[in-house]
């Protein structure tokens, strides 16, 4: 089987459209083998890190799937111990690992809709289920006693969808660029009186974090799932968060004094993509997918096109700031523990890694070394799900930041995010 062979088999691609797609990228780029390179790359890898676990070259995929649960179970386990134990029941407790994410982060800045005008929204809007769950009778005595970026929180899991789409959201329709102003990203967590009302929304999404893009929020529901890598899992996923935010507020600002500012910020935080209409040509159309379609539909056949992911962007941001949770660690003179921040470096690069091995019955299954997919494999695992779809969409962006560039990748993420597509 040839590189780009077995890449198309990876990504379920159409071969000819790969080599069609492989063609066009090295007349432009001047760049030969990239496909065998990336094969080789991620041969080395895999062999790598089996190395370090202790796998034999002739495992199955049980025992690949297994000892990557082991390793995340195992770090994750240091993480727990290191960090004091943290429940997130408790309010303190997520607070404590949201500062640690933070202050890696550096308390990134962004674009972000005023307070004003999120408490005006509100007023003309009152959320009456939210209201309800708290006690009050009017939306004026909620914002004068309650805090605004908590309510705001409450309103993805409190509020249906018909109404927050149909009657909260439509206010957006009015923002212009007066109603945003500079300001740090803010980490909270929400006090425990929202930990029963979120449940529905905590077992559907499979984690306690979410974000407000128009704020600047990233929020942690207090409650715990019992899973094994919650703590890790928790603080990657506030890196992602606070890679993506900033991310977005970039786009907004750039798009800021554009006529239909309000509608393109709308499409936005929608997270809309391209439909059709992508021209056809004997130039490369590489799509821009701001969300995980195979999350609704893993055969929708934008995931099988050339195409570049922001989402596996931030995730590959968040995974290579865990060696750093390890210089966190490492460096404190209460909890130290050397070394910790290269164990956790064993997960650095392996976003688009993962190869094929044999499973108990002798069939070849696609295994992924990426973090996510192992970690949801885990979450899901009682109902024998498997995840992959991290993998794949970081593979198209190893692809193309091979041709082009990492700076590039994320550049045109930006660029052409709100178009859907480019051409080179």
């Amino acid at each position: 089987m040839t590189s780009l062979e077995k890449i198309a088999k990876i990504l379920r691609a159409d071969k000819n459209h790969l080599m069609n797609l492989e063609k066009r990228m090295a007349e432009v780029t001047g760049k030969k083998g990239v496909f065998e390179r990336i094969i080789e790359e991620n041969e080395s890898l895999v062999r790598a890190r089996m190395l370090t676990l202790g796998i034999p070259g002739e495992a199955g995929a049980k025992e690949i799937y297994d000892s990557l649960i082991s390793k995340i179970d195992s770090d994750d386990h240091r993480v727990f111990e290191i960090l004091g134990k943290p429940t997130c029941n408790k309010k303190d407790d997520c607070q404590s690992i949201a500062a640690v994410a933070l202050r890696i982060a550096g308390t990134p800045r962004g674009f972000f809709l005023k307070t004003e005008k999120a408490k005006e929204f509100l007023l003309k809007e009152p959320p009456r289920d939210t209201m309800k769950f708290l006690g009050y009778d009017s939306a004026e005595k909620m914002l004068a006693s309650e805090d605004l970026f908590e309510i705001y929180s409450s309103l993805r899991f409190i509020e249906g969808n018909e109404w927050l789409n149909n009657h909260f959201f439509k206010q957006y329709e009015t923002l212009t660029a007066d109603n945003f102003e500079e300001r740090e990203v803010r980490v909270i967590a929400l006090d425990y009186k929202w930990g029963k009302s979120a449940e529905g929304f905590v077992n559907k999404k499979k984690h306690n974090i979410s974000h407000l893009k128009e704020l600047g929020v990233v929020f942690v529901i207090p409650t715990m799932l019992g899973i094994s890598g919650e703590i890790l899992r928790m603080f990657a996923l506030i890196m992602h968060y606070l890679n993506e935010i900033p991310f977005y507020s970039d786009i907004a600002r750039k798009i800021s004094n554009e006529e239909n500012f309000a509608a393109k910020y709308i499409s936005l935080l929608r997270g809309d993509v391209v439909e059709k209409n992508v021209p056809e040509g004997e130039k490369a159309v590489w799509l821009v997918i701001q969300r995980y379609l195979s999350k609704d539909d893993e055969n929708d056949w934008r995931l099988f096109v050339p195409h570049i992911n922001p989402e596996a962007i931030h995730w590959e941001k968040a995974e290579r700031s865990l060696p750093e949770l390890g210089e966190e660690i490492d460096g404190s003179t209460e909890l130290t523990i050397n070394g910790f921040s290269k164990e956790l470096s064993f997960w650095h690069d392996l976003n688009w890694v993962g190869d094929y091995f044999r499973d108990e019955s002798g069939v070849e299954v696609l295994a992924s070394f990426n973090l996510v997919d192992t970690v949801m494999s885990l979450v899901k695992e009682k109902e024998m799900v498997k995840y992959l779809y991290h993998h794949h969409e970081a593979l198209w962006n190893k692809i193309f930041s091979e041709y082009m560039g990492e700076k590039t990748l994320e550049k045109y993420s930006r660029d052409y995010l709100l178009k859907g597509y480019f051409e080179i």
